[in-house]
C-alpha cells in the first residue's frame, strides 16, 4: 500500500496560544521575541503586525521602530511546544500515527484512513476548518512523502493534495526557505550562489554541493523530493485495536457519556473475540469541542473481553471526565492485549475452582483502580525486613523456603520501626512498660527473646536483634526489639 501522509503548518500557533492564555490582551499587533546572542530578534508575528512590515527573524529594535504601539511579548518555547503536542494528540481522531513537526507542524500518516472522512480532500478540509474554528490560520498539503507534505504546507497557500511519485516535480518550484529548513547563514550563501529553489540544487552536482554545505543540506533535499523516506515518531505508540464514535450533538451528562462507552465496549468486545484476544490495558479518549483530549486508562491483571467488568472499572474514573461544552467524538483504544482462549471467561459449566479464579482476578482489578495491591512473595532470609517482596497480584508467587513462615512472626511490619521508652525489671528481662504515641502502656504478658541474626555479608559481625512478642493491658499485640548499638528498643509489627 503506499503511504500517504497530511501535513499542517500553523505559522500564528505562538501567538494563538499567547491570547488563548491571556484573553486580555489588548487589540494591538502582537508578536514574541528571544535573545539570540547579543541580539534581541522576533520569533512569531500576528496579522496586524505582518500587515506592518514585520517578519519572525527580525531585530527587536527595527520592529520596534516601525510599529511603536507594537505588544511584545517573551517566547515560550516549552510553552509552544506542549501545545504543539496537545494539537498533535487532537489529531489522533483522525489516525493514531500522529506526530508533531516542530516547531510549528504536525504530519498525520493517512495511509488507509483517508476513507473514512470521504477521501483525501474532506479529511484535509474538515481538520482545517477545525482548526480555523479553534483560532488558527492552518495551511495543509497531502503528499506521498512525509516531508513532501510538509514542504508543500509551508510554502503553499493552496492547500495542495498531491500524487505520490511525483515529489521532485513537486518540490522543484518551491523556495529553499520553507522547503528545506535550513538556516539562515546556509540560505544566504546559497542565495549568494544564485540556488534560490530546490531545482536550483537538483541541477548541481552532489559532491561538490556535499563538500561546501555538508550532508545536512543532501539529506534535507533527498527528503523532501522522495528519495530517502522521513520516519515520522508518533505522539503515542499506535493502539493494538481501537474503537471510536462521533457524536452528532456534543454530550455533557454522566448518563450520556456512559452510553456511550457502553456502545465503545460493546464494539470493541466485539473485535476483541473475533481476533481471539483479550486486553490487558485500556484507554478511553474524549475530544472536546475546544479542541481538549482527555482521557482514562485502566489497566487489568488477566486479558479480558467482558464488557461488564471493562464498564464497572471505568466506572469509579468517569468523574474526572471535564466536558464543559461537551465531547464531540470519544474512542477507546486497547494499548496492550494478549492473546485469550476461546471460552476463557466464560465460568457456567467449567467448575467452581474456574469461576472463582474469574472473579478473583475481577475483584484485583476493581482493587487496583483503586489501592496498590501487591502479592506477598517468601524470600530466603533471616532478617525479618528482607524475607518478602512484592509481586503483582496475578503473578504466582515461589515456594517459601523451609522455615520461612513461623507463627509468632507479625502479620503487619512496620516499614520504619518506631522508638519507644520501655521500663523492663531488669536489664535483659522484657519490657514490663512502654511509652507509646506519648502514652504510657503496660505489658500484660510477654514472650521472648526470639534472637534474629542478618546475614554476614549484610551488616557487621555481631549485629543482632532480641525480638519480644508483648500483649498491653489495652489489647493491642506487639512485636518489640531490642537491639543495635546502644540496644535500642523499637516497635517492628503487629501480632495478630
Amino acid at each position: 500500500m503506499t503511504r500517504r501522509f497530511l501535513a499542517l503548518h500553523l505559522p500564528d500557533l505562538a501567538i494563538a496560544r499567547l491570547r488563548r492564555a491571556e484573553p486580555d490582551l489588548p487589540e494591538r499587533p502582537l508578536a514574541t521575541w528571544e535573545a539570540i546572542g547579543s541580539r534581541r530578534l522576533l520569533v512569531a508575528v500576528d496579522a496586524a503586525a505582518a500587515e506592518l512590515g514585520l517578519n519572525p527573524g527580525q531585530a527587536l529594535a527595527d520592529a520596534q521602530a516601525i510599529a511603536p504601539d507594537l505588544l511584545l511579548r517573551p517566547a515560550a518555547r516549552e510553552a509552544d511546544a506542549c501545545a504543539l503536542r496537545a494539537l498533535a494528540l487532537w489529531a489522533r481522531r483522525y489516525t493514531p500515527l500522529a506526530a508533531v513537526d516542530p516547531p510549528e507542524g504536525l504530519i498525520l500518516d493517512i495511509t488507509g484512513c483517508d476513507h473514512l472522512w470521504g477521501g483525501e480532500a474532506a479529511l484535509l478540509a474538515d481538520a482545517l476548518a477545525r482548526l480555523r474554528r479553534a483560532g488558527l490560520a492552518p495551511q495543509g498539503a497531502v503528499a506521498g512523502a512525509a516531508a513532501t507534505a510538509a514542504a508543500l504546507a509551508r510554502a503553499r497557500t493552496d492547500n495542495p493534495i498531491a500524487a505520490s511519485g511525483i515529489e521532485p516535480a513537486l518540490a522543484a518550484p518551491l523556495p529553499l526557505g520553507p522547503a528545506l529548513r535550513l538556516d539562515a547563514a546556509m540560505r544566504e550563501d546559497l542565495a549568494r550562489l544564485g540556488l534560490r529553489r530546490v531545482r536550483d540544487l537538483l541541477d548541481q552536482p552532489r559532491g561538490p554541493l556535499a563538500r561546501r554545505f555538508g550532508q545536512k543540506l543532501l539529506d534535507a533535499l533527498d527528503a523532501v523530493t522522495g528519495r530517502r523516506p522521513h520516519a515520522i515518531q508518533p505522539v503515542l505508540p499506535p493502539p493494538d485495536l481501537a474503537s471510536a464514535i462521533e457524536l452528532l450533538e456534543p454530550i455533557v451528562t454522566r448518563p450520556a457519556i456512559e452510553a456511550a462507552l457502553d456502545r465503545l465496549l460493546a464494539d470493541l468486545a466485539e473485535t476483541l473475540r473475533r481476533t481471539g484476544r483479550g486486553v490487558r490495558r485500556l484507554s478511553l479518549l474524549a475530544w472536546r469541542v475546544d479542541g481538549v483530549v482527555q482521557d482514562i486508562t485502566i489497566g487489568t491483571g488477566q486479558p479480558t473481553r467482558d464488557p461488564a467488568h471493562l464498564r464497572r472499572l471505568f466506572a469509579d474514573r468517569l468523574e474526572k471526565l471535564e466536558p464543559d461544552l461537551g465531547f464531540e467524538r470519544m474512542a477507546l483504544e486497547a494499548q496492550a492485549t494478549d492473546p485469550m482462549q476461546a471460552g476463557s471467561q466464560i465460568s457456567l459449566g467449567i467448575g467452581a475452582r474456574r469461576e472463582e479464579a474469574v472473579l478473583l482476578a475481577q475483584l484485583l482489578d476493581r482493587l487496583g483502580q483503586r489501592l496498590r495491591v501487591h502479592r506477598v512473595a517468601p524470600l530466603a532470609s533471616h532478617w525479618p525486613e528482607r524475607s518478602v517482596m512484592a509481586l503483582d497480584p496475578q503473578a504466582t508467587p515461589p515456594e517459601p523456603p523451609p522455615g520461612w513462615s513461623r507463627p509468632d512472626s507479625p502479620v503487619l511490619r512496620l516499614r520504619r520501626p518506631l522508638a519507644l521508652e520501655v521500663v523492663a525489671l531488669l536489664p535483659d528481662a522484657p519490657p514490663a512498660q512502654l511509652r507509646w504515641h506519648g502514652a504510657a502502656h503496660r505489658v500484660l504478658r510477654a514472650e521472648g527473646p526470639r534472637r534474629l541474626e542478618p546475614e554476614w555479608w549484610r551488616l557487621p559481625h555481631g549485629y543482632r536483634r532480641d525480638g519480644y512478642r508483648v500483649e498491653l493491658t489495652c489489647g493491642m499485640r506487639l512485636w518489640v526489639c531490642r537491639g543495635g548499638a546502644e540496644s535500642a528498643w523499637r516497635l517492628h509489627g503487629h501480632l495478630p
